[in-house]
């Protein structure tokens, strides 16, 4: 692993901001191949538990998984948070779907083009970030991983699934603190607002 790779690794110890956590519809997370099919819900879990090692999601008859992961209302994505199982059990790959709720099996993932293909390192002993800078991820209701490739090549184990974003509401909020009151705007002077540019403030996203 590289330095770069661990200080990706090291910056999200300790944070849970932008976690997308309470946006996602767990009840209705579920998985393909799983030895259990309840643990897709399993793996799940808030930002503080995120290195229990006691609930995981291990694949069936083969080193595949698909987990469908729905969200309660559309989100941007930046980021997925992924701790996996090492070693054997260690998936190489994983093919990101966005909006694609209806891939029901592994013969249909195949046909369906990912919005992102990502291969995942190995040896890690903590939670790691991927970045998703894909325009695919910008207005996401669900998500679909399909992990693969395990290193043992017979089975995969998953022990925590996160992603990092905002919703609707924050990004309003954020839109609304750039605008300019309507009623303040026309009135003010032709001096007032040459001198608030020159004193370097800014009230409009440029």
């Amino acid at each position: 692993m590289s330095s770069s790779d661990n200080s990706i690794a090291s910056q999200i110890e300790g944070t849970d901001l932008n976690n997308l956590y309470g946006c996602i519809d767990k009840m209705n997370v579920h998985g393909l191949n799983l030895t259990v099919p309840e643990d897709a819900q399993a793996v799940i879990k808030p930002w503080d538990e995120r290195n229990d090692t006691t609930k995981s999601a291990e694949s069936g008859v083969d080193d595949q998984i698909i987990i469908h992961v729905p969200f309660t209302q559309n989100v941007r994505v930046r980021s997925i948070l992924l701790k996996l199982g090492r070693g054997e059990v260690a998936p190489r790959h994983l093919r990101i779907y966005a909006n694609h709720t209806t891939i029901v099996d592994f013969a249909e993932a195949e046909e369906v083009t990912p919005n992102l293909n990502i291969s995942l390192l190995e040896g890690e002993i903590g939670v790691t970030e991927y970045p998703l800078r894909s325009a695919a991820f910008a207005n996401v209701h669900s998500l679909s991983l399909f992990f693969s490739e395990a290193a043992g090549g017979e089975s995969l184990t998953v022990y925590f699934i996160g992603f990092r974003g905002d919703n609707r509401s924050q990004r309003r909020e954020a839109t609304q603190k750039l605008e300019i009151p309507a009623a303040n705007a026309p009135d003010a002077t032709l001096t007032d607002r040459l001198s608030e540019k020159t004193g370097g403030q800014q009230t409009t996203a440029r």
